[in-house]
């Protein structure tokens, strides 16, 4: 009886597969210079893939630059859109001498409502 017994292994204790015949992507270092602690982080990417100009910081978390010949990376940023302020918006209506007489009334009015002079 103890010849017919079945074993067993261990859930996920090994692979039943093989690497024969598997065919693994070249692959190439890529190092990223933190722009805020000054660190490098190595990464391995495919040949084949698109690499990234930025990655995170291992140790910092910030921003990292691609390093080509030992120089970083030029960024393009011009597709980037900058936030207007309420400042900025109001500058492409009105000139700083229109925005100075508009406060001078709204003064006048104000201090008019509460019954002090105008000149004071």
């Amino acid at each position: 009886m103890a010849d017919r017994s079945l074993r067993g292994m261990r859930i996920g204790a090994q692979s039943l597969q093989s690497e024969d015949g598997v065919v693994f992507a070249d692959r190439a270092e890529y190092t990223y210079q933190c722009e805020t602690c000054g660190r490098d982080t190595t990464m391995v990417f495919s040949t084949e893939a698109e690499i990234p100009e930025t990655w995170e910081c291992r140790h910092c978390g910030a921003s990292a630059v691609l390093l080509v010949d030992s120089k970083p990376v030029e960024i393009d940023r011009s597709g980037e859109k900058v936030a207007r302020t309420h400042w900025d918006m109001l500058l492409e209506r009105r000139t700083i001498p229109e925005l100075e007489e508009l406060l001078e009334e709204r003064l006048q009015y104000l201090r008019a409502r509460r019954g002090q002079k105008v000149g004071a």
